[in-house]
């Protein structure tokens, strides 16, 4: 392999390309994430394999404009008023997470014979969580506003301002290394930092809106200038010693505040997947795979600690602060992994001289289990919660004041209707029954949407679909249908259908009533009727029908002072 593409850069990332795209595929096969992929190319194509790469200057080159674009879209995400959004649980959870990974793991690493300043790289790499792997799984599971998606993705925050001080701290570390010796240098590097920090307020204040307005009309122009500021900002601060890492999150910070940050975000979150394939590349020629068998040891025990204690401190945080062992344990699934920041961290204190190669294939070894093992653990949450239910009664308090169904909302004994997933359809039919006279309640995941239901003054809970606990105590007797506005999407990783969990659980529940459920497709209407379901509810084919009878005169327009459901409701159900 070695010899074929000698001599050449452009072949040789060629071929590394197609290796990428074949183990990516397999890895889709597989339900794994991206990030797991990139790691193997980077071990395959290294010098323990087939030992692809030659051009390292080419790839390095690739690979630290990666990171910049990478951390830029940390920096991006900081918005002060995002900061300031940051709700008690998620503050608290976030800061208790990394303070446990970062205690524990500093004293498994001293136990497992790691010298003290490797055991503290390796302790702070462990606490930082994928956000780009557990927003992937919570958006294709549709829990992304679901009461525990919503504290996942604030204690991630929390984990993105620990990335931004580790960044810092590691770099103002750095200063005082062989290559920035001296008080004249650290002295340097603080005035640099300082005026940089002023700058980019200044930028913030006078120039970075007006600017991005203009350039947002070439979109295309946009991109390119957000690509030149992670670029020259990770130049500058490499330049004064503060690091490319620092450079790129302050070219980040600087376009925080603009009503185009999103935008941005989005267009180049394909290139920074791009780039930081050559930084898993340049990782994997660095590493030797037949030295990572003396890790073997401490790479399952660290492994072990991610997986099962991250969670296990969440679930024991929320707990005593009023939050059901469920909710609980959905949001602690979500750090049972470690992140693409883990691989960066330590290969800055690499880069330093701080620690050797050995801790880097270590956390690169931990990083391949837990990654592939809590995309299974995410994936699969419910089941799993199933299982693990009756040992989690201790982080549980009797009462849990911090749910949305804190005490009772309804005040029937018995409804009519009980519908579950309360976005725009579901929203609309309930009113409509409400107005009928009928008793309906309302059941969602979202604590936005039930909110939004007792504003219009109509009986709902907080509750999952999925839960038996949950469906088994709702008042069923005497209910005549049971609603399921919630549709299918068949786009994520699980093959979980909620509809066909709630045939089964209320039929379980003793519920003899009627069930109506929806779907948008013939198949699918034949497979839900098959398993249960009384009437299949088509929305689009139903308003079509509706709408045609109104224009042929077959039916009488009534129109009805129901109040206007905003446009951007969605049920998480």
């Amino acid at each position: 392999m070695t010899e074929l593409i000698a001599g050449s850069a452009f072949t040789e990332v060629a071929a590394l390309l197609l290796l990428a795209a074949l183990v990516g595929f397999i890895g889709i096969l597989l339900r794994q994430p991206l990030i797991v992929s990139f790691i193997a190319v980077g071990l395959i194509a290294g010098p323990s394999a087939l030992d692809i790469v030659q051009s390292d200057a080419q790839i390095t080159l690739l690979s630290q404009l990666g990171i910049a674009v990478l951390l830029f879209l940390v920096g991006i995400k900081l918005d002060i008023k995002l900061i300031r959004s940051l709700g008690a649980v998620s503050l608290m959870t976030g800061l208790g997470q990394v303070a446990f990974t970062s205690i524990f793991g500093f004293l498994i690493g001293l136990a497992f014979g790691l010298d003290t300043l490797t055991s503290v790289y390796v302790a702070v790499a462990l606490t930082f969580s994928s956000t780009i792997i557990i927003v992937k799984l919570l958006s294709d599971k549709r829990e992304i506003d679901s009461l525990h998606g919503q504290i996942a993705l604030g204690f991630l925050i929390v984990q993105d301002l620990v990335v931004v001080l580790a960044m810092i701290v590691l770099s103002a570390v750095g200063i005082g290394s062989a290559e920035h010796r001296g008080s004249d240098n650290i002295l340097l590097v603080l005035v640099s930092g300082i005026v940089l920090v002023g700058l980019v307020i200044l930028f913030v204040r006078y120039v970075a809106n007006p600017l991005t307005e203009r350039l947002a009309r070439a979109p295309e122009l946009l991109v390119i200038f957000a690509i030149a500021q992670a670029a020259i900002f990770a130049a500058i601060c490499d330049f004064v010693g503060l690091g490319k890492e620092v450079g790129g999150l302050l070219a980040g910070v600087s376009l925080a505040s603009t009503p185009y940050r999103e935008t941005i975000a989005a267009r180049l979150a394909p290139l920074r997947d791009f780039l930081l394939l050559f930084f898993f590349i340049a990782l994997g020629a660095t590493l030797d795979l037949s030295l990572l068998g003396a890790h073997v040891t401490g790479a399952i025990a660290f492994s072990l600690f991610v997986l099962i204690g991250n969670p296990l401190i969440v679930l024991a945080i929320m707990g005593a602060m009023g939050y059901r062992k469920r909710t609980g344990f959905l949001a602690g699934l979500t750090v049972a992994q470690i992140s693409e920041f883990s691989l960066i961290f330590i290969a800055m204190g690499v880069a330093l001289g701080h620690v050797s190669e050995d801790a880097l294939g270590l956390v690169t070894m931990v990083g391949l289990v837990t990654i592939a093992a809590s995309t299974y653990m995410i994936t699969y949450s419910h089941q799993l919660y199933t299982l693990c239910e009756p040992m989690l009664g201790f982080f549980e308090r009797q009462d849990t004041p911090r749910e949305p169904n804190d005490g009772v909302h309804h005040g029937f004994n018995t409804y009519d209707v009980i519908v579950f997933g309360l976005g725009r359809f579901g929203t609309a039919i309930g009113l409509r029954l409400e107005k009928k006279g009928l008793r309906v309640l309302g059941i969602d995941f979202n604590p936005a949407a039930v909110k939004r239901w007792r504003d219009l003054e109509l009986d709902t809970e907080f509750g999952d679909a999925t839960d038996p606990e949950f469906i088994a105590a709702l008042p069923l007797t005497g209910t005549r249908w049971v609603v399921s506005t919630v549709h299918d999407h068949p786009t994520g990783l699980s093959q979980e259908d909620t509809r066909m969990t709630l045939l089964q659980l209320t039929r379980a529940a003793g519920y003899s009533g009627r069930i109506a459920v929806t779907s948008h497709s013939k198949p699918d209407r034949e497979d839900l009727l098959a398993h249960g379901a009384d009437i299949v509810l088509e929305p689009f084919q139903d308003a079509a029908d509706r709408a045609v009878d109104i224009l042929t005169g077959g039916e009488q327009l009534e129109r009805t002072s129901i109040p206007a459901i905003a446009a951007d409701e969605e049920s998480t159900q």
